[in-house]
């Protein structure tokens, strides 16, 4: 099942990673989309890419791709391509390494698909609904699986590598964490998980988009862990207002209630 659509997506990402990879290496000019929302031609160049190529070979399909001009008639439609051409731009700027391609798909509102991919380590992630997630890197390919860890205060937490917000630090206190794994990309924390590297992130914000989310989210339930947001709530995608207004929390699946939980008192503070 989406086997041509899993190829197309590893095939497609591979080559907007080589795209972006080109950039790196050179001087990168920034724009501002807004204060502090930037763009670089390599963010606009591998956009322009994978929405080309996915519209030849789904043509039915509709596309939500953070760089390209939102067209509502994807709304009349029940798959959609949900696609991040540079998730990590900061870090894309600052070269740091820590930026991911992603592209993912969604059947009525929910994702069934995901491709995430590190141009500078080679690293993917992949799922597709029902069939379990996998890595592969170096020419390897194995399957994985979020940890085990049940009891929240052993939990490690996955934060910003370049700040840990407040509200973030009020909430590991309540929670009794005191262990952090700092990364950038929305994309590449959660692939923390995934690797087993952390046990739960949280972005009790309403900053982050579906593009964000789409192709993180069906890897991470494929690897056993669960992701909703901040009220416990399924997040849902093709929606007219693009924004996961009520955040989210990815975590191993173990105690995700108990967490949602211990949030709760914090929520009014969310931006």
């Amino acid at each position: 099942m989406f086997e041509k659509e899993l190829s197309t997506a590893k095939k497609l990402i591979l080559s907007a990673g080589e795209i972006v990879l080109g950039h790196y290496s050179t001087e990168i000019k920034v724009e501002l989309k807004d204060k502090t929302d930037p763009v670089t031609q390599a963010d606009k160049d591998s956009n322009a890419f994978i929405t080309g190529e996915l519209a030849k070979f789904f043509p039915d399909d509709a596309i939500l791709a953070e760089e390209s001009t939102d067209d509502l008639s994807r709304l009349t439609k029940s798959r959609v391509w949900i696609v991040d051409p540079m998730d990590g731009t900061k870090e894309f700027i600052d070269k740091v390494g820590q930026f991911a391609v992603m592209i993912g798909l969604v059947e009525g509102g929910v994702p069934v698909l995901g491709v995430v991919f590190q141009p500078t380590t080679g690293m993917m992630l992949s799922a597709v609904k029902g069939e379990g997630a996998y890595i592969e890197q170096d020419g390897v390919k194995r399957q994985v699986k979020v940890t085990d860890v049940s009891v929240v205060s052993d939990m490690r937490l996955v934060v910003s590598r370049s700040h840990r917000s407040h509200l973030v630090g009020s909430i590991m206190d309540a929670l009794g964490i005191d262990k952090e794994v700092r990364s950038g990309s929305v994309g590449l924390k959660v692939g923390l998980l995934i690797q087993q590297k952390s046990d739960l992130y949280m972005h009790p914000n309403s900053k982050t988009k579906e593009w964000d989310t789409a192709a993180p989210q069906i890897i991470l339930e494929e690897a056993g862990g669960v992701m909703t947001d901040c009220w416990g709530k399924p997040l849902q995608y093709n929606k007219e207002y693009v924004y996961n207004d009520k955040g989210f929390v990815a975590s191993n699946g173990q105690c995700h209630s108990e967490i949602i939980e211990g949030i709760a008192p914090f929520l009014d503070k969310m931006d």
